[in-house]
């Protein structure tokens, strides 16, 4: 299981990676293992809000699908064209290519509710 140190963890499986004050998220590999192959992603716009905790999208994959939820307050800045032409990505390279959308943080303090990668791993069973 590929599990990035360098990341920060939603309990909803998204991570998310800090630049400055804009997050760059998608889905864990975790997630998409579970999820198995990715064919269709719906994202939102850019200019739109994303709130915590609340739905931003929806991923449907072979086995199921599910609501992605944003870990963070925000404004959408950019959204990645690439996994919604070729959502196979997602599963493929879950931490680069497949990320899904990027969020200009209202509160770069949110990201302290989120879990590091030992915290998520625990949470996942693979600390255990």
């Amino acid at each position: 299981m590929n599990i990035p140190q360098d990341l920060v963890y939603s309990k909803e499986h998204e991570w998310c990676r800090v630049d400055g004050d804009v997050v760059v998220i998608g889905i864990t590999d975790f997630a998409q293992g579970e999820l198995g192959d990715v064919v269709f992603l719906e994202l939102p716009e850019v200019g739109d809000t994303a709130t915590t905790g609340e739905e931003f999208g929806t991923i449907e994959a072979v086995k199921a699908v599910a609501e992605l939820f944003a870990p963070v307050n925000g404004e959408v800045t950019e959204v990645n064209a690439d996994v919604i032409d070729s959502p196979e990505t997602v599963n493929e390279d879950p931490y680069g290519n497949g990320w899904m959308i990027k969020i200009s943080m209202s509160d770069p303090a949110e990201l302290d509710d989120l879990m590091d990668a030992s915290g998520y791993e625990a949470m996942i069973g693979e600390g255990e």
